[in-house]
């Protein structure tokens, strides 16, 4: 009976021993897919090396979205990014991924402007070898290479409409098949999209599938431009300029009062983009000088031109004057289809902030509109 005991033991040993070699070889098995889908998508797609180490900022504003930034990170949920171009979109995509559980996973970059819809199944799916004319191997798309990691749809409003119905079937079931292969493949992913337009409106234009909104837009994150907070104008024309010497291993030049004041009034049309122009331009131009208002002549506005602290205040007025009445027009409904919003032709989320920035109660509103 004793020799059976341990015959039993020793079987029962040596299978579990065979169980967990079986593991550790899944495992490494698995550790070793990934590293080959994170060196296959590097080599093809490199690193976005310009991109800065943080998203830099001094405002209240940019410090609450942060915050928001901040709660939703280590989450799982979709999450849309909305603002104008050059605002940081990307930076704050990059940001929620780095605080994710998926920080140790790529995050994957997919430029929509740029899809070709004849190679959009083949880009974002993959493709079997000889799936088409061309397929001599085959190919791991972008959602495969993302498994485990983040989805990055960037300027996902430019889709066009017939493309919209696959990313939404994708995004639902974290499924699909490879082009030219029967066989379906689970995927695990964050969706984070960003995108300049107003989907709202494109979607009562037709434009956009409402359904697919929703899927993106569990939590929205809206990115006021440079012109709406010029306390961060300074810190950020500094870092950049700083990077920006350091990576041509030039002297920083220096910015005057006067022209840190005059930069302060332009309103940046291209946001981030156009104040790491002016950057780039000052440390080629002036190494280790002191930047004039003479140096900036023709590219930012002159004080009599419309970027006069008069003026800013004025079109203040302007913009708060103009929510007003919205407001009143609609007894300070906000957001829905007789909503403040609709009227003004922005995001439910933009007209929020601006009226938080001046100090508006939509509740104030809700009488007759005769007040």
């Amino acid at each position: 009976m004793a020799e059976l005991k341990e015959v039993l033991y020793d079987i029962s040993r040596q299978v579990a021993i065979s169980v967990d070699n079986m593991l550790a070889y899944t495992r490494l098995k698995e550790l070793n897919a990934s590293l080959k889908r994170r060196n296959r998508y590097l080599m093809d797609h490199g690193t976005d090396g310009d991109v800065p180490d943080e998203f830099v900022y001094a405002s209240k504003c940019m410090a609450g979205i942060m915050d928001m930034v901040e709660q939703v990170g280590d989450t799982d949920v979709s999450v849309l990014i909305t603002g104008e171009t050059g605002t940081g979109k990307d930076l704050i995509a990059r940001r929620i991924h780095e605080m994710s559980r998926r920080k140790d996973n790529l995050f994957v970059k997919i430029n929509c402007p740029a899809l070709a819809p004849s190679l959009f199944e083949s880009e974002l799916f993959g493709h079997a070898k000889g799936a088409f004319t061309g397929a001599g191997a085959s190919r791991t798309g972008r959602f495969e290479m993302a498994d485990g990691g983040t989805v990055f749809l960037d300027e996902v409003g430019e889709l066009p409409a017939e493309l919209q119905a696959k990313l939404l079937h994708v995004i639902q079931d974290r499924r699909f098949e490879k082009v030219g292969d029967s066989r379906s493949i689970y995927v695990d992913f964050r969706v984070i999209a960003a995108t300049n337009r107003d989907l709202e409106k494109e979607i009562e234009a037709g434009g956009f599938r409402r359904d697919l909104f929703y899927r993106l837009n569990t939590v929205s994150v809206h990115l006021p431009p440079l012109r709406e907070r010029p306390e961060d104008i300074p810190l950020l024309l500094r870092t950049l300029t700083d990077k920006e010497a350091k990576k041509m291993n030039r002297p920083v030049p220096f910015y005057t009062e006067g022209v840190m004041k005059r930069l302060c009034g332009h309103c940046w049309p291209g946001n981030g983009r156009e104040i790491r122009n002016l950057a780039t331009r000052m440390v080629i131009l002036k190494p280790g000088m002191s930047i004039t208002e003479r140096d900036i002549e023709g590219l930012i506005p002159s004080a009599g031109e419309s970027s006069s602290s008069t003026s800013v205040k004025s079109l203040a007025e302007m913009e708060r004057q103009h929510i007003e009445q919205a407001l009143i027009e609609t007894r300070g409904a906000v957001g829905g289809r007789n909503g403040a919003a609709r009227l003004l032709g922005v995001p439910r989320s933009t007209l929020q902030y601006r009226i938080r920035k001046h100090g508006l109660h939509p509740g104030d509103y809700s009488g007759p509109k005769a007040r």
